[in-house]
Formats: C-alpha cells, sequence, structure tokens
C-alpha cells in the first residue's frame, strides 16, 4: 500500500508565536498610491468596546438590499496627534535609511496641552536633580538643540529622497479610561505629490495638531494594528487545535502524538507544541469606517460606560466588526495596503447605547 501523502494544514505565516515587544505596534510599510493631492495614511486610537448599529443595506448585490441590518460595531477613541518632526528617507547600497530630520520647537509653551508633565521643571533641564537625565523630558519628548527650521529643511532637501514621512505624537492626557499619560511617538507616512512638495506640506503644518477627519473619511477601508488579548501559556490542543488523542491513550490525550522521526535527531519548529497564546502583533485587513464623530454631536457611549473602559469624551471611529485587542489597547490605522476598490455609502438609522453591563 503506497503512503499517504497531503500538504500541511494550517498557514506558518504567524509563527513563531512569541509575545510582541510592546503594546504599541509598529507598522514597517505604507502603501504607494499615486496622487497629487499630498495627505498623511496613519492614525492611531484606544479601543473603548463594542456595541450594535441598524444600517442600511446600500450592497444592489446583497439579498438584504435597500433594508435594515444589524452589524457589531467597535469604537475607538481617537484623539488629535501632534506633528513633531518630519524625517527624510533616502536609498543606499544597503537599502532605504534615514537622511535628516527637522524638528519642531519642543519648548515648554509647545508642548503645553500635549504632556502631563515636563522632566520636572528646570532642575532635569539643567541635569541638577539627581537621577533624571537632562536630555529628556516628559518621558519620551526628546529635548532637541535650537536649530533654524529653514536652513534644517534646505539641509534635507539636498539629499535625493525617496520617501518622507512624519513623526507624530499621541495625546493620553485627554483620554481619561487609560492608565499611561505618556505620549506614544511614532512614525506615520505621507503620499501624494513628488518628495519636495512634501516635504513644503509637512513644513507648514510643523507642530501643528491633527484629527482624524484629516487622514480618513466614512466609508474608507483600512488597515489596523494591533496586539491582541494575551492569554499566556497554553497547551497545544487550545493553541493549534489539534485532533485529541484516543481515550485509550495510554499517558495524556491533550498533546501532539508524535514530536517527529528518529532520523532527524531533533524536534523541528513546525511541530506544534504548548507555548505562548495571545499578546500578538496582528493586522486587521480592510476594516470598513461607518462613523467619524464627537461626542458633542452624537452619543456613542452606553449607558454605564463600556465595560474595562468608561466613557468616550473625545473624536471616535465606529469600525464594522471586531479589533485585536482589549478595551484601553492602543490601535494603529494605515491605509490598506490590499484594497478592495469597493466604496459605498454608509447610513446608519440607529446606533444602540443601551447598557453593556448585563442587567
Amino acid at each position: 500500500m503506497a503512503d499517504k501523502s497531503k500538504p500541511r494544514r494550517g498557514s506558518m505565516g504567524y509563527s513563531p508565536r512569541k509575545r510582541a515587544v510592546r503594546q504599541f505596534p509598529r507598522i514597517s510599510s505604507w502603501p504607494e498610491q499615486e496622487s497629487s493631492e499630498i495627505r498623511i495614511q496613519g492614525f492611531s486610537g484606544w479601543k473603548a468596546g463594542m456595541t450594535h448599529i441598524m444600517m442600511r443595506d446600500n450592497n444592489p448585490n446583497s439579498t438584504s438590499a435597500g433594508q435594515e441590518i444589524r452589524k457589531a460595531v467597535t469604537v475607538v477613541e481617537a484623539p488629535p496627534m501632534k506633528v513633531l518632526a518630519v524625517r527624510g528617507y533616502t536609498n543606499t547600497p544597503y537599502g532605504m535609511q534615514t537622511a535628516g530630520e527637522v524638528w519642531a520647537d519642543l519648548s515648554e509653551s509647545s508642548l503645553d496641552g500635549l504632556m502631563p508633565r515636563l522632566a520636572n521643571d528646570t532642575k532635569a533641564k539643567n541635569g541638577e536633580d539627581e537621577g533624571i537625565k537632562p536630555e529628556k523630558r516628559g518621558g519620551r519628548i526628546p529635548i532637541r538643540k535650537k536649530e533654524n527650521i529653514e536652513e534644517s529643511f534646505e539641509a534635507l532637501k539636498s539629499y535625493n529622497l525617496c520617501e518622507v514621512r512624519l513623526i507624530v505624537a499621541t495625546q493620553p492626557k485627554l483620554v481619561r479610561s487609560i492608565p499611561t499619560k505618556i505620549p506614544e511617538i511614532m512614525e506615520v507616512g505621507l503620499v501624494g505629490g513628488d518628495e519636495e512638495s512634501r516635504l513644503e506640506w509637512a513644513k507648514n503644518r510643523l507642530g501643528d495638531f491633527i484629527s482624524i477627519d484629516d487622514v480618513f473619511k466614512v466609508g474608507q477601508e483600512i488597515d489596523v494594528v494591533g496586539v491582541t488579548k494575551g492569554k499566556g501559556w497554553q497547551g497545544s490542543i487550545k493553541r493549534w487545535g489539534i485532533k485529541l488523542l484516543s481515550h485509550k491513550n495510554s499517558k495524556r490525550r491533550r498533546q501532539g502524538g508524535n514530536m517527529g522521526d528518529f532520523g532527524t535527531a531533533y524536534v523541528r519548529k513546525t511541530i506544534r507544541q504548548a507555548g505562548q497564546v495571545g499578546y500578538h502583533k496582528r493586522t486587521e485587513l480592510n476594516k470598513r469606517i461607518l462613523r467619524i464623530s464627537n461626542p458633542e454631536e452624537s452619543e456613542v457611549t452606553p449607558a454605564g460606560g463600556f465595560l474595562h473602559y468608561g466613557e468616550v469624551r473625545n473624536p471616535y471611529v465606529v469600525f464594522q466588526g471586531s479589533l485585536p485587542g482589549p478595551a484601553k489597547r492602543m490601535l494603529r490605522f494605515r491605509d490598506p495596503i490590499r484594497p478592495k476598490n469597493t466604496k459605498s455609502e454608509v447610513e446608519i438609522t440607529y446606533l444602540s447605547t443601551s447598557s453593556k453591563q448585563g442587567v
């Protein structure tokens, strides 16, 4: 009888299943788009929770076209972000590398409202307070030497730039529901026009605030990057979904039946074993935006607040479906890297604000 032969089951694209380095996900690639309009490609926010809506089905090919349908949605609180710097990249034989940066004025007056505290006032700046480094302030906002912005931009233009990006900072001080108040600094892509026009565009907005309205629109599909909910160390049955061994097995049922062949003399990395489950960086592709609004315009917080989160007090985004991570987890948004090119109007007839407390 011939030996059985079949392709392996399951994708190895998400292996090894190790813990994420940090809760704040990193986006390594930004999609290239040809457009005359210069715009920002990314933003961030904090996951508040889920609710449900009633909306009109505007898909003409759907069996429920024109009818009201119920959808599960996720609410993400997204306060404005501050543009701290502009960074230019150039191509080298070793790949794309940083050519230079131009930072905005990071004095105390310009950071007012962004930082919950500076690095313990003037003593920290002068290095007089023991244990506080003078080159850091407010946790992550660096102290930069005063420079002429015009000269810095001219020096950056002298390079043969291949890409221009922005360095922005979040405003966790405005979000009461999360424990941290230290801003996260991240890089976002800039698309449209040529490199010189992007530099000029970024120069005019250096030190300003950008809102979610400036980046994305209702009905658009975008990618959401986050770190999933951690579940700790789990066995191979829960981690990989492998089949239980027979009840007649002499030792255990919740384990793999074979760890490999005799000839290899070691356990391959593809063998499904116990280990870390959850707390992995994951990207949800093509998540549809159903609403971008302000709590003053339309209430979204359910009675009693979102579970484990509380009230939404800043501009928010409503996404169709679920998103990775628990409540209070930071999520990052990006232009779709695999767009479907399907756009339709969104008509929400009802958004549930009933209590999620289970009473």
